[in-house]
């Protein structure tokens, strides 16, 4: 059972020494709300208690500049549900990288994710492109290595959820979900389970 709590202690543990920053949950909506004064920490806040908002959230951090975590929502423009096909492509543009990231944390976490173009009233609209994209930026980060704060969160992902697989396994599992079918989208165990078979 994946608990938005574990995430919590998960984050805080790495980070809130070291950037005084804390991962909240229970927000109506998501947010990053940087410190006012001294003696406050920078928060973030998730989703009422969803697992996949918190790893989304994260993913914006691990991404986010030292400029930008000075600024509420890292200084990010978003429209609400509904928007206009430019819109929807601006949003598109800023997501990649995050969700990306999110993926690999999910892969660490065990859980399936999907990219999501978090717009309920787009419709028909076609989102295979913005998936591609997303799924090659996962391939660069294999290759080139990720974020330093997002490496640290995966490994301790990895470490709490699947402490059976290590790196270099997950690593492999990774490479395998990210040259499959980028519509079906499977967990890292999964892929995993395929390894150890073949083995």
């Amino acid at each position: 059972m994946h608990n938005a709590n574990d995430v919590v202690g998960i984050f805080d543990d790495l980070f809130v020494s070291t950037f005084n920053t804390e991962l909240i949950a229970g927000g109506d909506e998501p947010v990053y709300l940087p410190a006012n004064s001294a003696g406050e920490r920078h928060r973030l806040v998730f989703a009422h208690d969803y697992f996949s908002s918190a790893l989304h959230e994260v993913s914006h951090w691990c991404i986010a500049g030292s400029q930008r975590r000075e600024l509420v929502d890292f200084g990010y423009w978003y429209a609400p549900d509904g928007r206009s096909v430019q819109q929807q492509q601006a949003f598109e543009k800023v997501e990649v990288k995050p969700q990306a990231l999110e993926w690999i944390f999910s892969m660490a976490a065990g859980i399936n994710f999907r990219v999501s173009i978090d717009n309920l009233s787009a419709g028909e609209y076609d989102s295979s492109q913005f998936t591609e994209r997303v799924r090659q930026q996962v391939t660069g980060y294999l290759i080139d290595g990720l974020p330093e704060r997002g490496q640290r969160f995966t490994q301790q992902l990895l470490a709490y959820y699947q402490p059976h697989l290590g790196c270099a396994d997950f690593y492999v599992a990774m490479n395998l979900a990210v040259s499959g079918d980028a519509e079906n989208l499977v967990s890292l165990q999964t892929m995993a389970d395929s390894l150890q078979q073949g083995a």
